[in-house]
């Protein structure tokens, strides 16, 4: 079972913070084998959404994660970045539910906005799924294709 949960940056716990960091430096840095500044100055203004795993036991784990950058600090638009599903929960359509959250969050926290985000090229057509389209030409970021896209209102 997923428990979706999200706060600001000052609202985190630092166990909450060391999961992040933990799972997003174990998929962008060391599965991706992209050596990059993960820790951007961004994530002191960001709502953080994580969502929880609980085994049977009660003991919970960092499952899917993303934040929501506010407007006017990347982009016009409130941005969703770091979108991640940690390795052993892949394959379970959980990406899916970690961004509709995310845009459900970005929608009630900045409504009337279009949402951006960067997404890896490769996977244009998942996010394009999703109701986001692709504006202008791939860029590389951090050595790896990335193209801008949009979820208009």
């Amino acid at each position: 079972m997923i428990k979706w949960e999200w706060c600001h940056y000052e609202k985190l716990s630092l166990d909450q913070l060391y999961e992040i960091l933990e799972v997003r430096q174990s998929v962008f840095v060391v599965e991706q084998n992209c050596a990059y500044q993960d820790a951007d100055g961004l994530d002191k203004v960001s709502y953080h959404l994580m969502g929880w795993f609980f085994d049977d036991e009660g003991r919970k784990t960092l499952a899917a994660y993303a934040r929501v950058i506010p407007p006017e600090v990347v982009k016009p638009e409130p941005a969703i970045g770091r979108v991640i599903t940690a390795e052993a929960f892949r394959g379970q359509g959980l990406g899916r539910l970690l961004l509709a959250e995310a845009v459900r969050l970005s929608e009630e926290i900045f409504p009337d906005n279009d949402i951006y985000l960067s997404a890896q090229a490769h996977l244009q057509s998942y996010y394009g799924s999703c109701g986001f389209m692709a504006s202008g030409e791939p860029y590389d970021e951090d050595g790896i294709p990335h193209i801008a896209m949009f979820r208009r209102k």
